[in-house]
């Protein structure tokens, strides 16, 4: 059959035309089938609700677009150039199976809507998959933080050791910090979860669409009403989705980062397992974290991912251009390198053993003297700015006591007040809203 849109006795798009517009559709679209499948199914009972079909013809294209389901997840359902893009294979499917039946599925929408819906239940459903992984790692660091509480780690400013921490201070700053990147990822799902089917090509149909009826058939929270920006929206949609992305990447890129320079030779911190390090082909010694660099580097491909679709879509005029194709690629490879990511963030959070003899020889023992500044205004009620000019002369008296240092650091937040009890049922709450 052919496209969508090919008129009869016109010719046949030119080959070298057809392929560089298509693109990498036909491999991007086979992510998408399933949930333009799912607004197809909808938009076919939205069509039996204003009397546009019949039950009959309604029943019969929710059975054929439910067989392209089940065989698309087989595997056995193919998208080729010829094809251009998911929606063209659902209609051909139907067509070639119920005939004029078939041809009445595009009444009331265009392709338009079509792409704009799937993307934004393909976002949706990443959301709430990125959301859980997300919270599986929080439960991680909160484990490491329980577990490695009291270990001394030294904590540190412009890069030198500044004062005394904690592996558990440490590791809730993560827990914290992934939270707050699921928070945000909520607040995404909830701003893009908005309707966009009947919009069709942006200036609305002659048919009165039951939109309100699709948004709850398709489990969207709202109507996004004007017709037009629907096709305006798209760029800035995807645009917050991958901020929300990008946001929780940084968090895993820093905790690369630290597990980079933690584990190697000079530091020590951290060991860890050996089924989450490659080698080198010539030198025997090495063991390289291979995961967590390409960790770091991925936050760098969604950041850019991220201002591809701001850039593509910051100068076009109101409407459909296609253009915005371009976005599909850059939304779909962020969505499954933020999931994998988080994967591996988990692996290593649980992977990794402190090595505390070796933290304790790396701290040096000037990373008391503040403590030793605040204990002379606690006890003989100097102030601060002289007791700070006189620590340096008490720091060889000094007692070491690691455990006590970091029990003394009572403020909210701080090494020796965790707040273990808040994350726990902070997560909690997270976890029931994800579920």
């Amino acid at each position: 059959m052919g496209k969508l849109w090919q008129k009869h006795g016109q010719r046949p798009l030119h080959e070298s035309v057809e392929r560089y517009t298509v693109g990498d559709d036909p491999l991007l679209d086979a992510v998408l089938l399933p949930f333009d499948i799912a607004a197809s199914k909808a938009h076919a009972r939205g069509l039996y609700a204003i009397g546009i079909l019949t039950r009959k013809e309604a029943s019969q294209l929710v059975r054929e677009l439910e067989a392209i389901r089940k065989d698309a997840a087989k595997g056995k359902v193919t998208i080729t150039n010829r094809d251009e893009d998911c929606h063209t294979v659902i209609e051909n499917w139907l067509t070639a199976a119920l005939g004029d039946t078939g041809k009445k599925i595009h009444a009331g929408r265009s392709r338009n809507d079509q792409v704009l819906v799937a993307m934004r239940l393909y976002m949706r459903d990443q959301l709430d998959a990125i959301a859980r992984a997300s919270l599986r790692l929080a439960r991680s660091f909160l484990q490491m933080a329980k577990t490695h509480r009291d270990v001394p780690l030294p904590g540190y400013s412009h890069t030198q050791q500044a004062m005394l921490s904690s592996i558990g201070h440490y590791a809730c700053a993560y827990a914290e910090s992934v939270m707050d990147d699921v928070e945000f990822l909520l607040a995404v799902r909830t701003h893009i979860n908005r309707n966009p089917l009947g919009s069709a090509a942006g200036f609305g149909v002659a048919f009165p669409l039951d939109r309100k009826r699709t948004t709850g058939d398709l489990g969207f929270g709202a109507i996004q009403m004007n017709s037009l920006y629907c096709q305006n929206s798209r760029g800035k949609f995807e645009s917050v989705y991958l901020e929300s992305l990008v946001q929780l990447l940084m968090t895993l890129g820093k905790f690369a980062s630290d597990l980079l320079l933690f584990t190697s030779q000079e530091f020590q911190f951290f060991s860890v397992d050996d089924s989450l390090a490659t080698g080198s082909s010539i030198m025997p010694q090495k063991k390289n974290l291979d995961g967590l660099e390409i960790l770091r580097g991925n936050v760098s491909v969604l950041i850019a991912n991220q201002h591809l679709t701001q850039d593509i879509a910051k100068s076009l005029i109101s409407g459909y251009h296609r253009d915005m194709q371009l976005m599909k690629k850059a939304v779909i490879e962020s969505s499954r390198i933020a999931l994998h990511s988080v994967e591996i963030a988990r692996l290593y959070a649980e992977g990794i053993v402190p090595n505390e003899e070796a933290i304790r020889s790396k701290i040096s023992k000037g990373i008391f003297m503040a403590d030793i500044a605040n204990a002379l205004v606690q006890e003989q009620n100097i102030p601060f700015r002289e007791a700070y000019r006189i620590a340096e002369s008490r720091l060889d008296t000094y007692e070491i006591n690691y455990k006590k240092n970091i029990r003394s650091k009572k403020s909210p937040g701080s090494p020796g007040n965790l707040g273990l009890d808040l994350y726990e049922h902070r997560l909690q709450r997270l976890l029931k809203r994800v579920q």
